[in-house]
């Protein structure tokens, strides 16, 4: 129920600050949230939450600032002690209709379509079936709740959100860089057509943090790209790479020694903080503790060893 009530109360608020132009803080939220259940519960209250349909009644009727609430509050008093019986006998259908008249504009279509639209031809060879991970996990908690019910819905969007971001995270995309004529630039070679490979050097980037999960498809990608006729050496650019854990420093110890054995070096370029961090205190090979400042100079070294 907490879920729920801070779920629904932190998207109407979000939901009308970008309405009303100001930021929610998410913290403070929570945090009146909380203060409110716990006097609600000592006090023998029901649960409070923030109200999509309320906030959107109260929106349409005019209500800009929080000040809404203190006249809401004794009005809705009155109501109740002395004008019940003007409602008493009007059907719940007129309720309804109210709440459809003021919510009926949160339904986006034009968003969800915009999620569509997010797409390209190398994202759907990249990730396959989750290269539109936010409109996937848009209609599975659309699904969800319509279908089942609001705490049912949520935890499938939750869910889904968390099985995509595994499955994308497990395949980083490793890409092939080569140097542009004139500037001698690393790039991708599939993005830009004027670039070229090195001869003798497989330069490879990997776009994301390496770790347990796809540390075994990356060790996979970089062997394949090693097998290559006339390769000496591979460089991995870890510019793009934001971390990476012990295991992965393993795999690439242990794949640095499987390819120093057919011939090729394996020469790391611009590693971040966390990425250095970890190289200097996960007992790395020379290999892997000397890392090059720039792609250039570790291709540099990789052609004058060779």
């Amino acid at each position: 129920m907490l879920l729920v009530a801070f779920a629904e109360g932190l998207g109407a608020a979000k939901n009308y600050a970008v309405r009303g132009h100001y930021e929610v803080d998410a913290d403070r939220e929570l945090i009146g949230l909380g203060a409110a259940g716990l006097g609600a519960g000592l006090s023998s209250g029901m649960v409070v939450n923030g109200s999509l349909s309320k906030t959107a009644v109260n929106w349409s009727a005019g209500a800009r600032t929080q000040l809404s609430g203190v006249f809401v509050a004794p009005l809705t008093v009155i109501t109740l002690l002395f004008l019940t019986g003007l409602f008493e006998k009007l059907p719940e259908a007129v309720l309804a209709a109210v709440v459809i008249a003021a919510v009926v504009e949160l339904v986006d279509l034009a968003s969800l379509a915009a999620l569509h639209r997010v797409f390209t031809r190398r994202l759907g060879q990249d990730y396959g079936v989750a290269a539109r991970p936010d409109f996937l996990a848009a209609v599975a908690a659309l699904l969800g709740v319509l279908v089942l019910d609001t705490l049912p819905g949520l935890f499938i969007g939750i869910g889904a959100s968390l099985l995509l971001l595994l499955y994308r995270s497990s395949r980083p995309v490793v890409s092939e860089l080569g140097q542009l004529p004139g500037n001698g630039h690393f790039t991708a070679l599939d993005r830009h057509r004027d670039t070229r490979r090195i001869p003798g050097v497989v330069v490879l980037r990997v776009e994301g943090g390496i770790y347990f999960a796809n540390a075994e498809r990356i060790r996979s990608t970089v062997g394949k790209a090693a097998g290559r006729d006339g390769a000496t050496a591979v460089v991995i650019d870890a510019e793009t790479v934001p971390f990476i854990d012990v295991s992965a420093v393993r795999m690439l110890d242990q794949l640095a020694g499987e390819l120093k054995a057919r011939g090729v070096r394996l020469l790391l370029a611009r590693d971040v903080g966390q990425v250095r961090d970890v190289l200097s205190t996960a007992d790395a090979g020379a290999e892997l503790r000397h890392v090059h400042p720039t792609v250039r100079e570790a291709v540099e070294a990789a052609r004058t060893d060779t």
